[in-house]
């Protein structure tokens, strides 16, 4: 009796010598995961603070070298991007040698173009599709624009794009205004991102996409690009390279009418639009920051769907051009009662006086309907480059301008009379 008590009694203090010694190891490990922990917590936040730091130079830097006005830059290279042929880059170095101020992901370059046959300058706002950590040089990605579907035969594409690509040819010098536009990246934001493109509306999110992986950003990306068939799909090599070199990058690649050249799982990621059905394959859920670039029908479709499943406004970002994509996006500020009769629109220095009605669209669709030239680029209320002086009377907006307008001045792009009214123009 007397050994079974001590053997059992050996038992306890053996138990109670095992538990310390687990308690201690167990204390042990946990002391190196709370080191390890706090090392990469540590190194996150250094990482965060060199990033901010890097970003207060580089806001400082786009400051101090912007210019006012335009520039001179020379095409360096032109270079084919796809298999149609129909999109090329451009790659543009300022003609005095300066530095070039840096730009936010997702902003575009005004040109002013010297056409052959007009009259008047072409301006035309384009996409970098670059990254904008790229100092020495800015680049362009431009689509061939056909000539309308409906279109006589013989009818020419695109004015603009047309002379990039037809007239356009390395050494060549161009007028360019600076990097300008409101469709930017939140590059302070932390949250998960869904970048999407349709065609060569690519370029805008694909410069967003370069500078996430320049500057080695945590989040989780989402990359998706919708075009028609291999042959129409544009700098696939540079998306393929960032998307394997970030483990936290993803893309997904949809054709929407392939050819029997075209193999599913090598090719592309799925037959088909682009819709949010499609994204939700992919997506977690709906707590994604949206930027969306592509034509305007769908623009306008993706938006509905993201609204649907929740996402706020404030989340879906859109880079919107051309006056279709204008009156999708926007309402004008006057009711049917009001525009029922019509507004008188005098052009003071084309001495034109005409009678604006709802059908006339905008003040700059008026004014290209009769002949008066007004220089305008982007279409869209961002690059101010219609702006023209109000001499009498006041315009309403069927968008919210970019930026402010100056009193006594309006953005004819995307604006319509309020009553008679005389423009300088």
């Amino acid at each position: 009796m007397a050994l079974a008590l001590q053997l059992f009694g050996g038992l306890i203090v053996a138990a109670a010598v095992m538990q310390a010694c687990v308690g201690l190891v167990s204390q042990f490990n946990g002391a190196i995961l709370q080191r390890k922990m706090d090392q990469r917590k540590l190194v996150y936040f250094k990482t965060q603070t060199a990033n901010l730091i890097k970003q207060d130079e580089v806001e400082r830097e786009r400051t101090e070298l912007t210019w006012s006005g335009k520039r001179k830059f020379r095409v360096v290279e032109r270079r084919i991007e796809n298999q149609d042929g129909n999109i090329c880059s451009f790659y543009l170095a300022p003609h005095d040698g300066g530095k070039l101020p840096t730009f936010q992901p997702g902003q575009f370059l005004t040109f002013e173009l010297a056409v052959p046959g007009e009259q008047a300058p072409v301006v035309r706002c384009y996409s970098l599709s670059d990254s904008p950590l790229n100092s020495d040089q800015y680049r362009v990605s431009i689509k061939k624009l056909p000539p309308p579907r409906d279109a006589k035969k013989g009818t020419p594409g695109g004015l603009a794009s047309s002379y990039f690509h037809d007239r356009l040819q390395e050494d060549d010098m161009l007028d360019v205004m600076a990097p300008n536009g409101s469709f930017v990246l939140d590059t302070h934001s932390e949250r998960p991102v869904v970048l999407i493109g349709g065609g060569v509306g690519l370029t805008p999110v694909l410069s967003m996409l370069k500078w996430l992986a320049d500057t080695n950003s945590n989040r989780e990306v989402w990359f998706f690009y919708g075009v028609m068939h291999g042959n129409d799909i544009a700098l696939r090599d540079e998306i393929n390279a960032i998307i394997s070199h970030n483990s936290h990058f993803h893309s997904v690649i949809a054709f929407s009418n392939p050819t029997k050249k075209c193999v599913e799982g090598r090719d592309y990621d799925l037959s088909g639009r682009l819709s949010v059905d499609v994204m939700k394959n992919y997506l977690k859920n709906s707590n994604y920051e949206f930027y969306i670039c592509g034509p305007p029908p769908m623009m306008e479709s993706l938006t509905e769907q993201l609204q649907d499943w929740g996402v706020p406004e404030d989340d879906i970002n859109m880079e919107a051009f051309g006056p279709a994509s204008v009156k999708r996006i926007g309402k004008s500020e006057l009711s049917d009662a009001e525009i029922s009769e019509g507004f008188n629109v005098e052009f003071t220095r084309t001495g034109k006086s005409l009678v604006w009605t709802s059908d006339a669209g905008t003040l700059l669709e008026l004014a290209d309907a009769n002949g008066i030239r007004i220089n305008a680029g982007c279409r869209v209320g961002n690059c101010h480059s219609c702006i023209t002086a109000l001499k009498e009377g006041k315009v309403a907006y069927i968008k919210k301008p970019t930026g402010q307008v100056a009193q006594g001045s309006a953005l004819v792009c995307i604006s319509q009379p309020d009553g008679d009214i005389s423009l300088d123009a």
